[in-house]
């Protein structure tokens, strides 16, 4: 799958059932639905889903939280905005899972 593909699952009422969590939580970022998205990666620890974190926290506008985030995933605060950095972490995950 790639990131066309992925946007084009968003006509279905849920994420294809395929999608890791960090995919069906970025799945569900897309379509405005903050809480579910995170609800789905707020108990998980691992590098991919504290960026997921990190990313939801900057929807939010919580910066100093997603700065928190960012320094678990290992990387820098990002300095895109918003949907790039949401496109980005999409790529590169869908990259993973091929």
């Amino acid at each position: 799958m790639d990131l066309g593909e992925f946007r084009r699952t968003f006509d279905g009422d849920e994420p294809p059932k395929q999608l890791s969590r960090p995919l069906r939580a970025l799945w569900h970022a897309a379509r405005d639905q903050w809480d579910h998205a995170h609800r789905l990666i707020q108990t998980q620890d691992d590098v991919d889903s504290c960026w997921i974190h990190a990313h939801l926290h900057r929807i939010e506008g919580d910066l100093p939280n997603a700065a928190y985030w960012y320094s678990r995933a290992g990387r820098g605060v990002s300095k895109a905005d918003l949907q790039t950095e949401w496109e980005e972490i999409v790529t590169a995950l869908l990259a993973k899972d091929t």
